[in-house]
């Protein structure tokens, strides 16, 4: 069986993100950029895999950033992927979730990968795209926000629950597959430091996108999406401290939340 995991760097949750004043992107300088914290649940589970028996070739990490020596494929290798793809290019920067499918399917189309791990969306933008689309965009069976993954003993199928409001969802998928990675899937390892030396000696190919089939035409044909401008949560209203007797305070806050809050 042939691993692909799609990994996206982004910035450290801890670090205090700052926008721009003119509203189209962060302030990137002094960011610490890191693994995808749900994309750490699909390289998990591709080791975890390995670990059961399961007759796994290779796992190959896919990471689509333009920066050098990103941490986030250091962390893939050291958890436990065997080679990784840099797709390293500012062209690729404004891609929306749809462009970047295009993009990936292009790359991995023929390249006989069985299963495709992603975790379910990015903690930055939150939108959960790109693992639906790339599995449309392969014309492959996938499954999302996954919760428990089970493979069958040839290795040519699998069983997955998927979380949906109130149940799971159990669903028996051929491979090849996607599958979109919830938490809850497995617990991720930490990368011990003898395993991140080693990481730096493990194979990484670095492309641009002058080696991904029709790019300019994968970009025009899928784009749409436009960001106009990148704004701060509103803040917080002040919290209210209802005083009194509770014969006196009970029904104000009843109308406070039926009212104001719109909670009952």
């Amino acid at each position: 069986m042939k691993i692909l995991v799609v990994i996206r760097q982004v910035p450290d949750s801890t670090t205090n993100i700052k926008i721009r004043p003119d509203g189209e992107d962060i302030v990137r300088d002094g960011v610490k950029m890191v693994l995808n914290p749900f994309d750490e649940f699909a390289i998990e589970q591709a080791v975890r895999l390995r670990e059961a028996k399961i007759d796994v070739e290779s796992i190959t990490a896919l990471l689509v950033y333009s920066g050098k020596s990103p941490d986030a494929m250091r962390t893939t290798l050291a958890i436990g992927a065997d080679d990784g793809i840099h797709l390293q290019d500012e062209a690729c920067d404004k891609l929306d979730e749809l462009q970047l499918a295009a993009v990936i399917a292009a790359l991995v189309r023929d390249a006989g990968y069985d299963l495709i791990l992603i975790g379910k969306m990015e903690i930055d933008l939150d939108t959960g795209e790109l693992g639906p689309a790339l599995a449309e965009l392969l014309d492959i069976p996938h499954v999302g926000v996954t919760t428990k993954l089970e493979v069958a003993a040839d290795g040519k199928a699998f069983v997955a629950n998927r979380r949906i409001e109130g149940a799971d969802e159990i669903l028996e998928i051929p491979l090849p597959a996607l599958l979109a990675c919830e938490k809850g899937l497995c617990e991720p390892r930490y990368p011990s430091l003898p395993n991140l030396m080693k990481a730096k000696k493990k194979p990484v190919k670095v492309i641009t996108s002058a080696d991904v089939p029709g790019f300019a035409e994968l970009v025009a044909e899928y784009g749409g999406t436009t960001v106009h401008q990148l704004e701060p949560p509103p803040e917080r209203p002040p919290g209210k401290i209802l005083q009194g007797e509770p014969e006196e305070v009970v029904p104000e806050l009843v109308r406070l939340l039926r009212h104001e809050a719109k909670v009952i």
